[in-house]
């Protein structure tokens, strides 16, 4: 699996608190090794075809979109 970031995740992670900094690219790291690990909270949205989402934290979450038959 790949992860991609786009030019809208970029500018968003700068400003975040550090902190937040630090537990996304802890997230995306667990993602990348287990995505199906119980604290990611990985769930379909509804209406969006192949977009995701995942759990930083309890305020913060990550979206993603996957690619040709990747599937969860």
């Amino acid at each position: 699996m790949k992860i991609f970031y786009t030019a809208a995740f970029k500018r968003d992670f700068q400003p975040l608190p550090k902190e937040i900094q630090f537990f996304t690219e802890e997230k995306l790291a667990l993602f990348l090794n287990n995505h199906q690990h119980p604290s990611l909270m990985i769930k379909k949205m509804e209406g969006l075809k192949n977009i995701w989402e995942g759990r930083i934290t309890h305020h913060y979450r990550f979206t993603f979109q996957t690619e040709g038959d990747a599937y969860l």
